[in-house]
């Protein structure tokens, strides 16, 4: 009985027999095809999201490798040349004592690309599964995915400000390494995977959990 009054409760657009269209956002009755204001096509429900999520975010994952093995920045100061990876520049900064600087590094650059990952992951599963996370957590989630994803590239963006404004010939020299361009594709990939998650689906799976 409790569970036939949360069913009732939820009222989607599938259910009202609607159908929006995901560029305007007009609405029309189901069995459209296409919207009349835009030209779009019209679906309920995109049926290959899931398939898109999974590869961009495979793609991502594996960009990630290389940007955590090569060096992210390669420095020059008076002749000599130093190359650090993500993880040693977080260990040299701790070392030269400006922990938080450090700190902000390690969370952009490792704890929000990995837990991501995770997220995406967890989410694209949950959707499929109901013993995975059940009612508003899904959305809880995909926020949170979408909030973190704009303080992804924080650390390219250092990098990038640095090589602009440390040019100072033979005393001191900045440049981005290899691995700066593997973090870049990696955040890309990830942001990708994220937009082409249809959240529509995580109404689906309510719905699931209530029946």
């Amino acid at each position: 009985m409790e569970n036939a009054r949360r069913t009732q409760a939820v009222l989607t657009a599938r259910r009202a027999g609607l159908v929006a269209c995901t560029t305007c956002g007009r609405v029309y009755p189901q069995g459209n095809t296409t919207c009349g204001r835009c030209g779009s096509a019209l679906s309920s429900r995109d049926t290959a999201s899931l398939q898109r999520v999974w590869a961009w975010l495979v793609a991502g994952m594996v960009a990630y490798i290389p940007a955590n093995i090569y060096p992210m920045l390669i420095t020059s100061t008076f002749g000599r040349k130093q190359e650090n990876t993500i993880i040693g520049g977080v260990v040299e900064l701790f070392n030269h004592g400006s922990w938080g600087v450090a700190l902000i590094v390690f969370f952009a650059s490792v704890i929000i690309p990995i837990g991501k990952f995770i997220a995406i992951g967890y989410l694209a599963v949950s959707v499929r599964s109901a013993s995975a996370m059940r009612g508003h957590g899904r959305q809880h989630l995909y926020e949170v995915v979408e909030f973190i994803g704009r303080w992804s590239m924080i650390d390219v963006f250092v990098v990038a400000i640095l090589a602009a404004l440390v040019q100072l010939d033979f005393v001191a020299t900045v440049h981005p390494g290899t691995a700066a361009v593997s973090f870049a594709l990696s955040v890309a990939f990830t942001m990708i995977s994220a937009q082409n998650f249809d959240p529509r689906l995580i109404w689906d799976a309510y719905e699931a959990d209530d029946t």
